[in-house]
């Protein structure tokens, strides 16, 4: 057995908030410059610019990349030969949390009792905490700050199985089109399907934890990948919604096995500032 103090949990945690807050990472950066280049609307490109230099002042000035830094979603994958000493795992996430959003002065946004007193934790906690066990003597921790301007357009819907690909297809254009510019487009699209109910909606946020662009390693669901990219940047939306060839950066596809009565299908979208991070202890 491998012992691991969750005081390392917690440093790692804090870590990661502050530094995907602060930097883009090259490949957005990357992309967002390939989307310039390819745009012929001027409005579009001068969007797409203006995105660009923000980053690029966040990075620089380690500051924030956006106003709404987000509501911390925390995935560990625990391999079974570890052993956790110190204070619980969830509080040491959540110090992690506390200590990052308070030290590098990220917006406090969560509120507690959401449906009647709304009353702000003053320090961005408690996170979304999603568990995974595997084998071997490491934890993985990825950590996502999702804003809600993109996070409110998501949708979940159970379908069924007759509606195959092209009613999952159907949905996720659905589901672009009405959002249109609420989640800050350009956009990157995270798509659960299968499991149950829940299991599609959390499907479809570890997938905007993957890397931009990162395809799927299934030929079929790769190329609905691809298929789907190319079906909402004709949407024609644009940056910031203000039309134009990019509404689209990247489409990410999770799959599980369901039941053989339905075909669950969420839709998670996540704006430009896309915050994710993850590494292994």
């Amino acid at each position: 057995m491998r012992s691991i103090d969750t005081i390392t949990i917690k440093n790692t945690v804090k870590l990661l908030f502050i530094q995907s807050s602060y930097d883009i990472g090259d490949t957005m950066l990357g992309m967002l410059g390939k989307a310039k280049e390819n745009e012929d609307n001027d409005t579009a490109r001068y969007v797409l610019d203006q995105i660009i230099e923000n980053d690029l002042i966040a990075r620089n000035d380690q500051v924030p990349m956006c106003q709404d830094t987000g509501i911390a979603v925390v995935f560990l994958e625990i391999g079974n030969e570890v052993c956790f000493t110190g204070k619980p795992i969830e509080d040491a996430i959540n110090q992690g949390v506390r200590e990052a959003f308070e030290e590098a002065y990220l917006r406090k946004s969560i509120v507690d009792d959401p449906l009647f007193l709304r009353k702000n934790t003053n320090d961005n906690t408690p996170a979304v905490i999603h568990y995974e066990f595997t084998r071997g003597g490491n934890v993985r921790v990825t950590i996502a700050a999702k804003g809600f301007g993109s996070e409110n357009m998501s949708q979940i819907r159970m379908m069924k199985p007759a509606d195959g690909v092209e009613g999952v297809k159907s949905f996720v254009i659905e589901c672009v089109r009405k959002a249109g510019p609420n989640p800050c487009p350009p956009i990157v699209v995270g798509v659960g399907i299968g499991g149950s109910f829940e299991k599609a909606a959390i499907l479809s946020k570890k997938a905007l934890t993957r890397e931009i662009g990162e395809r799927s390693e299934d030929r079929e669901y790769r190329e609905l990948e691809i298929e789907l990219l190319n079906e909402l940047n004709s949407l024609g939306i644009g940056p910031a919604g203000l039309k134009g060839k990019t509404t689209c950066l990247a489409v990410h596809i999770n799959h599980f096995p369901t039941h053989i009565a339905g075909m669950p299908v969420a839709v998670n979208i996540g704006c430009h500032a896309y915050r994710h991070a993850t590494t292994k202890i």
